[in-house]
C-alpha cells in the first residue's frame, strides 16, 4: 500500500493501521499516480484536518485528474512536536521547516518564538533536511525524530488541542456495503439561479439522509463557479440513495461519486 511519505509521516501512521507492507511516496500526485497505474493496490492521503479544513490538493486531484474510489477513511489525532538537533536548544533555532498544513496548525507556537517558517514536501522531509543544522527545526513526528537522530524540544505545539486529521484509502474500486457507510460525492450547478444549492440539498433532508460535510472549492473554469463536496451517511448502493442520486443528476451539471466506503468515527 502506498502512503504519502517518506517514512515518519502522520500519513505512514494512519496507513500502519491497516497492516500489511508500505511503500512511501514524495507527494500526493504520486501516490494517486502509482493507484492508478498498479503500481500499489491502494494509496493512503490526507483529505481534512480539524484545524485547517479539507487538503485542497487531495480534493483537486480526485476530482479533476485521478478517476480513483475512496474505500476508506481513517481518523487519528494529531500531536506536533518541534525537533532539534542534539546539541540544540529552542533559543538556538531562527528558521522552522515542516509540511505547510503542520506550520498551518502550529502557527502561534512558531508566531511566539519569533522564527522563520519554510516549508517541506513532508513533516519527514522537513526532519532530514535539518539535520546538522544547529539554528534549524522542523515539526514533525515521534517516529522522525527517531529516523534522523533528532531531540524532542517541545511537544503538543499545535494551535488547538483537539486536532484531528481524515485520511482516504483510495483504489480502483470503493467499498461494498457493509450497513454502516459514508458516501462522498461531488458536484456543480447546471446554472447559477436562487435556491438552486438549496434544491438538490433538500433532496436529502426529505429522505432523512444525514449530511457528515458539505465544503465548496474553485471549479478552475471561471471565477464564481464551484464545485460542491457532500459527505453524507449510506452507501451509493442502497436503495434510497440510488433513488436520491438519479435525483440530483438531472439537477445538477456535474456530478461524480468519489467512494462508498465504511464509516470512522472520530479517535
Amino acid at each position: 500500500m502506498g502512503f504519502f511519505g517518506p517514512s515518519g509521516t502522520f500519513t505512514e501512521k494512519a496507513a500502519s493501521r491497516l497492516g500489511g507492507e508500505l511503500l512511501g511516496f514524495e507527494s500526493i500526485l504520486e501516490v494517486l499516480e502509482a493507484v492508478e497505474k498498479g503500481k500499489v493496490h491502494a494509496g493512503v492521503v490526507p483529505i481534512e484536518n480539524s484545524i485547517e479544513g479539507p487538503v485542497c490538493v487531495t480534493l483537486d486531484l480526485l476530482v479533476h485528474e485521478y478517476d480513483l474510489k475512496i474505500r476508506n477513511e481513517i481518523t487519528i489525532p494529531i500531536s506536533h512536536n518541534l525537533l532539534l538537533n542534539p546539541e540544540a536548544e529552542i533559543e538556538d533555532i531562527n528558521v522552522i521547516y515542516s509540511h505547510i498544513q503542520a506550520l498551518s496548525q502550529c502557527r502561534k507556537f512558531t508566531e511566539s518564538l519569533g522564527v522563520d517558517v519554510h516549508t517541506a514536501p513532508s513533516t519527514s522531509a522537513a526532519a532530514k533536511l535539518v539535520v546538522g543544522e544547529k539554528n534549524a527545526g522542523a515539526i514533525g513526528t515521534e517516529k522522525a525524530a527517531e529516523i534522523y537522530g533528532l531531540k524532542i524540544a517541545a511537544r503538543n505545539i499545535q494551535d488547538y488541542p483537539n486536532n484531528v486529521t481524515r485520511f482516504v484509502v483510495v483504489a480502483l474500486e470503493d467499498s461494498p456495503r457493509t450497513g454502516n457507510d459514508k458516501t462522498s460525492l461531488v458536484f456543480s450547478m447546471l446554472e447559477d439561479k436562487p435556491g438552486g444549492l438549496h434544491h438538490v440539498l433538500g433532496e436529502f433532508a426529505r429522505r432523512n439522509i444525514n449530511l457528515t460535510k458539505i465544503e465548496s472549492r474553485p471549479s478552475k473554469e471561471k471565477l464564481g463557479s464551484y464545485l460542491f463536496f457532500v459527505d453524507f451517511e449510506g452507501h451509493r448502493s442502497d436503495p434510497e440513495i440510488e433513488n436520491v442520486l438519479n435525483i440530483i443528476r438531472s439537477n445538477v451539471g456535474y456530478i461524480k461519486i468519489l467512494g462508498s466506503y465504511p464509516a470512522q468515527g472520530d479517535d
